[in-house]
């Protein structure tokens, strides 16, 4: 899997109230969702963000209430993966269940500045920031967590090997 995208950039302890605040979990509509992310934390963040973007956090990204929903607004905004130098744990899998790529780089959160592009190469297990071609190392993904990935999600593979074993 390759990423590249503008890089949005948020501090340490971005909880999940405010990827998407608590006020619109009355609706699990991904569209909705996605029209709310990171409103509490940047309120023009959507208007201004362009699909394949990239979020990058800082420590415990993710932190607070188990809520499958901030996942989802991520993703459902079109941002294409968040790299951060650490993701609560609750979060992370229910990133990978909802089908949103993560990647963990402490070293790339401090050397880059809002708005560079970078280049997320999972395969590689590099992350390059195209302006100064500097080249950061990340954990490759496990090949089962990638194929949860491609198939958008959990839900969604089990279906899928579901109907494979149906035409067996």
């Amino acid at each position: 899997m390759i990423f590249k995208g503008r890089v949005w950039k948020f501090g340490d302890n971005i909880d999940t109230d405010a990827i998407i605040p608590a006020r619109y979990l009355t609706t699990s509509d991904p569209k909705e969702l996605a029209a709310h992310c990171m409103e509490d934390a940047d309120p023009g963040f959507v208007t201004r963000m362009k699909t394949g973007d990239i979020i990058l956090g800082g420590e415990n990204f993710g932190c607070g209430s188990s809520r499958e929903h901030a996942p989802i607004s991520i993703k459902e905004a079109g941002i294409s993966c968040v790299v951060a130098k650490s993701f609560a744990r609750i979060f992370y899998r229910n990133s990978f269940n909802m089908g949103l790529p993560i990647f963990e780089s402490s070293e790339l959160v401090e050397a880059i500045n809002e708005g560079e592009e970078i280049i997320v190469d999972s395969a590689r297990g590099t992350i390059t920031v195209t302006s100064s071609n500097k080249v950061f190392s990340i954990n490759s993904i496990p090949p089962f967590m990638e194929e949860l990935i491609a198939d958008g999600g959990l839900m969604k593979h089990i279906a899928k090997k579901r109907d494979q074993n149906e035409k067996r």
